[in-house]
């Protein structure tokens, strides 16, 4: 999945739902379950999301959403395989980038 967010230092709970398409709910879920997920909170309440967050939010809607894990099955993957998850993920994403650029030079053509 293609996220495509501007470089920021913070970003909003809204913009962060509309880039993976999912609902400003299931990013409050997520935060409460998943540990890794530290967003700061302003006076307000508002939740700001670092590019740290927005990795770490990519990495748990590809092992929720695109593999089936299930939250706990997400959790304990992430706990005991974190590294070797990281760097295949890293590799997911180089490979669809590199595919989306593939895909774009051949409709030009």
């Amino acid at each position: 999945m293609q996220i495509d967010l501007p470089e920021k230092r913070y970003y909003g709970i809204g913009e962060v739902a509309k880039a993976f398409d999912v609902n400003t709910s299931l990013i409050r879920f997520w935060e409460k379950e998943f540990d890794v997920l530290k967003p700061k909170k302003n006076a307000k309440g508002n939740r700001k999301f670092t590019p740290q967050d927005i990795t770490n939010l990519k990495l748990i809607f590809h092992l929720v959403k695109e593999r089936g894990f299930t939250l706990d099955g997400a959790k304990t993957h992430l706990k005991e395989e974190r590294h070797k998850t990281l760097s295949n993920f890293d590799l997911i994403q180089k490979l669809e980038k590199v595919k989306s650029e593939l895909i774009k030079i051949k409709n030009n053509l």
